[in-house]
């Protein structure tokens, strides 16, 4: 099961050690991290290239901050102060909180291995808290535009329109990441009833496959114009090479403009609603985080936040107490009703949630 396979669509490239404005031996030192990266951490080649130019963009701030090409004593003498003016100058250029936060942790990581590596070492980064970043909820779909997307994608006759539908669903009905989707061969088409997927990390999770996925899939499959040996793509683009991602996004983008969804209906949102859903419909959030392949369960419990805001929204909408004047003193009864302090209720999670429209097939 640890089998390497050719990956689809083509992955990034890591950043080439020519590109790091840094003298020789800690241009050297980026080579072994990099490799620390890929080899020891396993992490991915989106990741790998990922932190390289959050470090690529830090090494260009501290040639210009110095004045000459930072070298490992250099980055032994850096204080706080150095590490605030490059937060400061990201975001003077419009970089999100998010990213700043990450590229902060990159550097911590990067000088721990210096550290441990015994190449360099400074505690500057010690005084800096990272961003506070504002807690967010996934966003899903309502099961009703879930299954609205679904059905108008699969509105086109054309093999192209089949493929999007059956890209889609997979997303819904199985919960996979795009890039996992798409990095599908012909030989492991989802065609029976379980499916082995390998995602970040280079882990692996067996996800079952419902009737509705096989179905999109083989209708696929049957309408595609091209020969698909069994280790190459399962869905391609109008040339026959690898599906791009950007194709998908562009066809939920589509769809959005067609049924008048939120900004947020995008192709991971549909991974977003396949969890959520579930776990309207009861579903046990250890058996949710591994469908998801979620390393971590606090990672998978967000979708409870979700879940929250839902039942809150069917109290408000069926309890006879939730439409008197909360506060005040209830005249009928003689009784105070408790404020409901705190409680905010966000309007996209007000749909309710009896379960996957993809049991239907």
């Amino acid at each position: 099961m640890t089998q390497k396979k050719t990956s689809f669509p083509a992955l990034p490239e890591p950043v080439p050690l020519a590109r790091f404005s840094a003298a020789d031996d800690l241009r050297a030192a980026i080579g072994l991290w990099a490799a620390w990266l890929n080899g020891e951490r396993r992490a991915s080649a989106h990741t790998v290239a990922a932190y390289g130019r959050d470090l690529a963009f830090f090494l260009d701030f501290l040639t210009e901050h110095l004045g000459e090409l930072p070298s490992l004593a250099a980055i032994g003498t850096l204080r706080p102060g150095d590490f605030r003016a490059y937060l400061a100058r990201r975001a003077q250029d419009g970089i999100e909180r998010g990213s700043l936060a990450r590229g902060l942790s990159v550097l911590r990581g990067f000088l721990r291995f210096l550290q441990r590596r015994g190449l360099a070492a400074t505690t500057a980064l010690a005084a800096l808290r990272s961003p506070k970043l504002p807690y967010s909820v996934p966003k899903p779909l309502t099961i009703q535009d879930a299954a609205g997307s679904l059905d108008a994608a699969a509105a086109s006759n054309k093999w192209k329109g089949k493929r999007d539908t059956a890209v889609l669903t997979l997303l819904y009905g199985c919960g996979l990441r795009l890039s996992e989707a798409l990095g599908l061969s012909r030989g492991e088409a989802p065609l029976g009833d379980m499916l082995v997927i390998t995602g970040k990390g280079s882990k692996q999770r067996l996800v079952p496959v419902l009737p509705a996925v096989r179905e999109a899939v083989a209708d696929y499959l049957a309408a595609c114009p091209f020969m698909l040996p069994k280790d190459g793509p399962l869905f391609v683009g109008s040339r026959g090479g690898p599906l791009n991602p950007r194709i998908v996004q562009r066809q939920m983008a589509a769809l959005r403009g067609f049924l008048d969804l939120p900004d947020t209906a995008t192709p991971h949102a549909l991974r977003h609603s396949f969890a959520t859903h579930l776990l309207g419909a009861g579903g046990d959030l250890r058996a949710i985080q591994e469908l998801l392949g979620h390393a971590s369960l606090s990672t998978t419990q967000r979708y409870t936040s979700v879940e929250t805001e839902r039942l809150l929204c069917i109290y408000d909408a069926a309890h006879p107490r939730a439409h008197l004047d909360w506060g005040n003193l209830d005249r009928q009864s003689d009784s105070v009703i408790p404020a409901k302090a705190g409680i905010q209720k966000p309007e996209s999670a007000c749909a309710a949630i009896s379960g996957p429209p993809l049991a239907r097939g």
